[in-house]
């Protein structure tokens, strides 16, 4: 529970200075359209959905429209979204120039998704009612003239535009206060802020005499009640949403009475209607409704739902009126009357000519067994399928809980539900094996309302899970195995791609939540503690306990789907192309918004792709010599799992291939995650998908998949089982026993009960334990503590002495995460930065990005003076930029070297040309290019993208064969760079990682005509070719 603190009551004056530009009101027409814009404070509102209840029950007979374009990191300049062009991140001309200069990034946007102005003009704004200042408020006093400059030219801008009948009326609304919560903020220092901007807002209003509604110190008044207000201080709960509703409908509408007779049903239809106008403003897969990847399929559907979508929300406008004025509407028949969705041609082909499809014939469960090979001693079983448990369809994710039970993630409704069919579905099943014989025989549905559920975490007290753009805390308060509350802790989390989004939840030693999340995403958080924002690739960070979320780590990667941590708190991870396990640590320098660091790759062969789950071997029923190695899944081509041993090489690590664990001959099989269990049994999840391409295929191809789904378990039968560790029902004393324990699955679910408990019982028990236990086992306390909110500081400085250098950095890493409250935490950092061994320097200048400038620089000196290997340069430079506050946009600029492309030089004897892939687009930058006959050439071929390619220059017309011939190479790609035996390939580069390039010397064919060159690594030709036209 959260305890809120006490503040000083508000003075009469501030009070009633918080009116002066309530003068006047709005009087809204007959069928006037109502729009919101801004920030997080309105974006949330469509959660719950209170204010716009309000605004009806004031307004029974106008037949009103409302509509939500808030979204989450908005300010008056800046509207950013993975579907707009660059240029049109931006509210209005010249906004660009008066946004705060870390927003200026660029982050490679693509598509036609409206702009800001296309909106209101298509929803014929009549009133714009602003949440701004919140996200600005964090810029500081010295940044409020620039935002009033902001602010006002964005108000001047909508005055001059009618969007509707008219020029739309304005109303300004400012941020609400910070609620203080004990543990977790007091909110003075936001509040300074927001007092400033609250002001500057109402200056801008006056100014521009428009209608100002200051929420800040009225809901200064309301926390003195004892009620909770807020989920972390500053975000709005279900109770704070309603008063700030009624607030907001009393201050822009006085004269105007409520029916309050109606609020629960008109509420009702408000949150119905919710549902669709969310699934058309931020509807879920954008980068195939509006993004890069709208083309070629997208125009063969997307158009025709989003229309359907919108004659649902119009339907339901017309619910709410008809339930404000006593009247019936059939809702059902109304539905029923939209538009008929075309149907969506497959272009499935068998895998004799797509090595990367399934059958759509499926092979039954026990019989698909049969066609998984595990390496020599090990034994493969099914669990469960789909044809015992039906709701077993399209499994993503799995844990076991405190109880040995095992929890599995469902998402039916990938890639996202579709309009005019039931309402998603997807689930969190509770799977038992009652009798222990290996067979799951029980199923719990915690929750089956789900949408996308990619990533989950149990913990103590609930389930966190992913959903769309939104983390959402389930919780089961009777005891049943059913959530039966539910609660949005955060949102604007990116969902323009659903298999990039928020996913493969881990938890750190701390408990804190770590969320994967992929390339084109553009996320923009809203926190008591600021905006985090993310862009292309990347990982966030939640803590529970202290409401915190930060942007642990931004890489420029694809897809990472999976995180592991080791038994000192090092995380690896995964991300598909390539495929490639990197180390976390050098990315977690402070992120800036556009700005990624490459992450090298520490798998040193039998590479294959892609990945998804991730997992130690860590299981004492396991054979002794694979302790501690890596096993990394694979759901195309080799249809697997790689199992690699981890060895520690200064600073960080590198791997050796040590076998294949298992892999299938049902070409359906698509492994996506694997947990050990607490009996050491490994189990496996299976997808189960004849289609697996995202971009390759239409993402309502009919055969797309939605009912299959498999579990199997993996055991070494000459070896016996684990004896489950008591964690459910145990003691304190039982439960810190078990952190003896070798396997670090029980370990993690160890912590996670203990962080349950009584936090003053646990830290002093864990204190008594810790007393003469090793290095190792006194790391498992002082996490222990940490995760109690209890950290034990004496602990944590002797464990920085220590002579082992993975216990220092783990230490150092605690340290970093509680530095304001370690009155020693300096010196402390101080001496890190000189220590002997490369990961404990590399921690210590991590946490140097996170201080002051001076002092992080100090650091970074120090660290500085000794060597620095040079995988990991970029770590101390981006360290270095974002001390010296160098947004992204400029850091580029001055990193950047242009070099031409195309033909670069052009003499009798020789023509010299450029290509390079253009970064996070699939494309090559040189579309085109024209040589002569026969001629000599000489091709720089460049790879500056994340992703690895290579370019192949074939005869005319056999780009498509080639490609496909490429991507039937299967797991054997990577071994032949994906360059296909083929008598049409005139030349083909090397696979090229990102930041290498290649020097090509050939003859131009002799025969003219137009020569296409592709990148054959699997499913890039689509996007990723070009033409060379050979003249006489």
């Amino acid at each position: 529970m959260l305890h809120k603190t006490g503040i000083s009551l508000l003075t009469l004056t501030i009070f009633l200075t918080s009116w002066i530009h309530l003068s006047g009101n709005i009087i809204l027409s007959d069928e006037d359209d109502v729009v919101f814009v801004g920030s997080g404070m309105g974006s949330r509102m469509i959660h719950f959905g209170h204010f716009e209840t309000e605004i009806f029950l004031r307004h029974p007979d106008k037949n009103l429209k409302i509509r939500n374009l808030c979204d989450e990191g908005n300010t008056p300049g800046f509207r950013p979204h993975p579907s707009r062009e660059q240029e049109e991140q931006y509210a209005f001309p010249g906004a660009k120039e008066l946004i705060h200069a870390s927003l200026k990034a660029d982050t490679k946007p693509k598509g036609h998704f409206p702009t800001p102005d296309e909106w209101l003009s298509q929803l014929h704004a009549e009133v714009v009612l602003c949440f701004f200042g919140f996200n600005s408020s964090f810029d500081g006093p010295r940044e409020a003239e620039r935002f009033k400059k902001e602010l006002d030219a964005y108000v001047k801008h909508l005055k001059s535009k009618p969007f509707g009948r008219n020029t739309p009326k304005i109303v300004l609304i400012s941020p609400t206060a910070v609620e203080a919560i004990e543990g977790i903020t007091s909110g003075k220092a936001q509040n300074r802020n927001l007092r400033i901007y609250t002001q500057t807002m109402s200056e801008v209003a006056a100014a521009n005499k428009i209608l100002f509604v200051d929420c800040f110190a009225p809901s200064l008044n309301w926390y003195q009640n004892g009620d909770s207000h807020t989920i972390d201080g500053a975000l709005y709960n279900d109770h704070g949403y309603k008063k700030l509703g009624e607030f907001l409908a009393d201050s822009i509408f006085p004269d105007k009475k409520p029916k309050d007779s109606l609020k629960k049903q008109v509420h009702q239809a408000v949150m119905d209607k919710n549902f669709f106008w969310l699934n058309d403003y931020k509807v879920p897969n954008g980068v195939h409704v509006y993004g890069r990847r709208y083309n070629p399929y997208g125009p063969q559907n997307y158009p025709f739902e989003i229309e359907k979508t919108r004659e649902y929300t119009v339907n339901r406008d017309q619910a709410i009126w008809a339930t404000l004025q006593g009247k019936a509407y059939d809702l059902v028949s109304a539905d029923v009357q939209t538009s008929e969705l075309p149907a969506v041609p497959t272009n499935y082909l068998p895998p004799t000519k797509n090595s990367k499809n399934g059958l759509i014939e499926y092979t039954p469960g026990p019989k698909a067994q049969t066609k998984i090979e595990v390496a020599e001693g090990y034994k493969i079983e099914l669990f469960a399928d789909e044809k015992t448990f039906p709701d077993l369809a399209n499994p993503v994710q799995i844990s076991f809980d405190a109880k040995g039970r095992l929890w599995v993630a469902t998402m039916a409704s990938y890639p996202h539900y579709r309009i005019g069919d039931p309402l998603p579905k997807d689930k969190l099943i509770i799977f038992e094996d009652t009798n222990n014989d290996g067979k799951a025989d029980k199923q719990i549905n915690f929750a089956d309302d789900l949408h996308i559920p990619i990533g989950f975490e149990i913990a103590h007290d609930g389930v966190y899970v992913s959903q769309s753009g939104s983390l959402v805390f389930l919780e089961d308060t009777d005891g049943d195995d059913q959530y039966d509350q539910r609660e949005v802790l955060l949102s604007g989390f990116d969902d323009h791609d659903t298999h990039h989004a928020i996913s493969s939840f881990c938890a750190d030693p701390a408990g804190a939540i770590i969320m994967s999340e992929g390339i084109f995403l553009h996320s923009h958080v809203e926190t008591a503690f600021g905006p985090q924002r993310g862009s292309n690739g990347g990982f966030y960070r939640y803590d529970p306990r202290t409401r915190r979320l930060i942007r642990h780590a931004q890489f420029s990667i694809p897809n990472p789907w999976g995180v592991a941590v080791d038994a000192y708190g090092q995380e690896l991870f995964l991300h598909t192309s390539g495929t490639s396990m990197s180390w976390m640590l050098p990315g977690m320098i402070k992120a800036r918004y556009g700005a990624n660091l490459k992450a090298p790759d520490i798998i040193t062969s039998n590479k294959v792709r892609p990945t998804s789950g991730i997992e130690f071997v860590s299981s004492r029923h396991f054979p002794d010599e694979v302790q501690g190695d890596i096993l990394i899944n694979n759901n195309i081509g080799y249809l697997g799992a790689k199992q690699h041993k981890v060895i520690d090489q200064d600073p960080g690590f590198t791997t050796e291939y040590r076998q294949d664990l298992f892999v299938s001959k049902d070409l359906n099989f698509r492994p996506t995650d694997l947990e050990f269990a607490p009996d050491g049994s490994l189990y496996v999840v299976d997808w189960q998908n004849a289609l697996i391409g995202h971009m390759q295929h239409n993402a309502r191809d009919p055969n797309r998949d939605h009912k299959h789904g498999r579990i199997y378990r993996i055991t070494y039968p000459s070896r016996p089982l684990v004896q489950p560790a008591k964690i459910h029902g145990a003691s304190i004393k039982e439960l810190i026993s078990n952190l003896e324990l070798p396997e670090l699955r029980t370990r993690y679910r160890t912590r996670r009960e203990l962080r349950g408990r009584d936090s003053d019982a646990v830290a002093q028990a864990v204190k008594a334990w810790a007393k003469g236990k090793d290095e190792r086992l006194q790391l498992e306390a002082l996490w222990v503590s940490w995760g109690a909110g209890r950290l034990d500081q004496a602990l944590l400085q002797n464990l920085l002495k220590s002579s082992d250098h993975r216990v220092r950095s783990a230490a150092l890493n605690v340290l970093r995460f509680n530095y304001s409250s370690i009155p020693e935490a300096s010196a402390l950092l101080e001496k890190a930065a000189s220590d002997p061994h490369g990961r404990v320097r590399m921690t210590a200048t991590v946490t140097a990005s996170y201080l002051p400038r001076r002092v992080g620089l100090d650091v970074l000196e120090a660290v500085e003076q000794q060597e620095i290997n040079k995988l990991y340069n970029q770590t101390y430079d981006f360290a270095r930029e974002v001390l010296n506050r160098m947004p992204a946009e400029l850091g580029a600029k001055e990193k950047k070297v242009v070099q031409k492309s195309g033909i670069i030089s052009d003499t009798k004897g020789l023509t010299t040309i450029r290509i390079a892939t253009l970064v996070e687009k699939m494309k090559y930058d040189t579309p085109s290019l024209t040589v002569k006959a026969g001629k000599k050439i000489r091709l720089v071929f460049a790879n500056p993208d994340a992703m690895p390619h290579n370019i192949v220059l074939v005869n005319p017309g056999k780009a498509d064969t080639v490609a496909m011939a490429a991507l039937n190479l299967g797991a054997n790609g990577f071994d032949l760079a994906f360059i296909p035996p083929s008598k049409d390939i005139i030349w083909a580069s090397k696979l090229l990682n990102s930041g290498e390039e290649e020097v090509i010397d050939f003859k131009a064919p002799a025969k003219p005509g137009d020569y296409p060159y592709v990148c054959t690594f699997p499913g890039h030709h689509i996007l990723m070719r070009g033409n060379l036209q050979v003249v006489k």
